[in-house]
């Protein structure tokens, strides 16, 4: 084979290569495309939420990590007139520890932590019945940038302002940890 011909395989199979590297970790779908029921029974479509960073976090009023309410808390109320919010979404997946109802979780987190931030109905984050949202947010297939499961309550999820799947943290590390307050911060 002459040289011409091995340079021109050689760029064609780098082309294939650079084409697979591009579309790995790439998100493919948005969170905007799903609605979910609050702790209040109100639907909410997450196209509202476009145009800003979104920190999902399945929570428990019975853990070990419920006192991160607080630092959710006052992330929500330092970052919220800059484009972020947070949603938590109670999950009793971790050792019963989310066992009340709506009414009764919202009345917890309201009267020992002030939660304003935006509070959802009771989910799955794993298994057979696993919500819509955390399916998405667990699934690489569904995302296109990652796969992970949710270890325990308070793992937080971090989505961009076009609703694209950024990155996660576990529950042992705070809200208001380097790496979120980073993201937060920064400027895409």
């Amino acid at each position: 084979m002459s040289k011409l011909l091995l340079l021109l395989i050689a760029i064609a199979v780098l082309a294939v290569i650079y084409s697979f590297y591009l579309k790995a970790g790439k998100p493919t779908s948005s969170i905007h495309q799903f609605k979910s029921k609050s702790i209040d029974g109100e639907l909410i479509d997450f196209a509202l939420f476009k145009g800003k960073k979104i920190l999902i976090v399945n929570t428990a009023s019975k853990c070990g990590f419920t006192p991160q309410f607080k630092a959710l808390e006052e992330l929500f109320i330092k970052y919220k007139d800059k484009n972020f919010v947070v949603v938590g979404f109670p999950c009793n997946q971790f050792g019963s520890q989310d066992p009340g109802t709506g009414v009764e979780i919202k009345e917890f987190c309201t009267r020992n932590y002030g939660v304003t931030f935006l509070m959802m109905e009771k989910v799955n984050v794993k298994g057979d019945s696993i919500s819509e949202v955390y399916n998405w947010l667990t699934s690489k297939k569904e995302n296109g940038v990652m796969s992970s499961s949710v270890k325990w309550n308070f793992q937080k999820y971090m989505i961009d302002e076009n609703g694209f799947l950024v990155d996660y943290v576990f529950s042992f590390k705070s809200p208001t940890c380097s790496k979120i307050v980073s993201w937060i911060e920064k400027k895409d």
